[in-house]
């Protein structure tokens, strides 16, 4: 049950006509319903507020009058539909018990993990991360737009940035910077600009000084390119690689368990999609899905393993 703050709060954000602290409100009502046991409730409120037809046209959500940097996702993804290591599993689920009793530790003195750099190749889970984190937590999910934040006029990117974080700490939420590295690459390279250089010590400067109760993700698909500084102003660092076979295994089953004959969980199988990416198994499965739908017949290995060889054909072509 909401209390009276929450509702007052509501109130203001409601004359003040400010939808994104009506939105976050909410959110916490939610988030506070869910701990309570009220799940129903919780999922409840949550698909009002992230229906469709309540939400603006736009798809970039300006927070204020200048701030266009933001781009609000909604995302409706679990613990359970994330297929990575355990290693990165066990850290997520830190990650969420951190946060949820985070007014314990800040009572001890001590912060709970709200810095998170997430690296490794394309396609292996590092954005569905930041939207599993947001989603558990019931908190709203921000992208930073690298190309609205990053401008020609020297100083202005760092106006934005300082921007960025003062959001940060007003709005609650999940705020990801996705790409990192078009900010956070190494000081020490020689194509270094020294307005890049600048940037990241903004950066390292504002990430430094938060203690905000948002959660800060930086994503890379290149982390031998960032800077060494960054590292440690992070509370995780956490490593993304292709899936292994047991994960190869469990992708296929929640995809495809009940849509397909059995003999495609097989070996044969899981070693043609040896290589793959998470996303291109995701892919692959969704092809062959929707293939058996159009042409009214069952998935078969023959099938899947053609949608599979398809995905494989896509790296073949890049490196023509």
């Amino acid at each position: 049950m909401a209390t009276i703050e929450q509702v007052k709060a509501l109130i203001r954000a409601h004359f003040d006509s400010n939808d994104e602290k009506f939105k976050t409100v909410v959110l916490q009502i939610a988030a506070h319903e869910a701990k309570v046991g009220h799940t129903a409730s919780a999922r409840e409120i949550k698909d009002i507020i992230q229906n469709p037809k309540y939400l603006s046209k736009s798809k970039v959500v300006a927070l204020n009058n200048r701030l266009d940097i933001l781009e609000q996702r909604f995302v409706n993804s679990t613990l359970s539909d994330l297929i990575v290591s355990t290693e990165i599993e066990d850290k997520i689920k830190r990650i969420l018990n951190e946060y949820q009793k985070k007014d314990i530790l800040r009572k001890n003195g001590l912060m709970n993990r709200s810095k998170i750099l997430l690296a490794g190749d394309p396609g292996t889970g590092k954005t569905m991360t930041a939207s599993v984190i947001a989603n558990e937590l019931y908190l709203p999910l921000y992208v930073i737009q690298f190309d609205k934040l990053i401008t020609k006029y020297m100083g202005e990117t760092s106006v934005k940035l300082r921007q960025v974080f003062d959001q940060i700490k007003e709005i609650r939420g999940v705020y990801l910077f996705d790409e990192f590295d078009a900010i956070g690459s190494d000081r020490s390279l020689d194509n270094d600009v020294g307005e890049m250089r600048r940037i990241l010590n903004a950066f390292l400067q504002n990430l430094e000084a938060d203690e905000s109760y948002s959660i800060i993700i930086a994503a890379t698909n290149n982390p031998s390119m960032l800077d060494k500084a960054l590292f440690r102003r992070f509370d995780d660092v956490m490593e993304y690689k292709n899936p292994d076979n047991d994960q190869i295994k469990r992708l296929f089953k929640m995809k495809l368990h009940g849509k397909a004959l059995n003999d495609i969980f097989s070996d044969e199988v899981y070693k043609k999609a040896s290589g793959l990416n998470h996303a291109d198994i995701v892919k692959a499965c969704e092809d062959a899905v929707k293939y058996s739908i159009l042409e009214d017949t069952t998935i078969t290995k023959d099938i899947l393993m053609n949608f599979i060889q398809d995905r494989k054909n896509y790296y073949r072509y890049k490196e023509a």
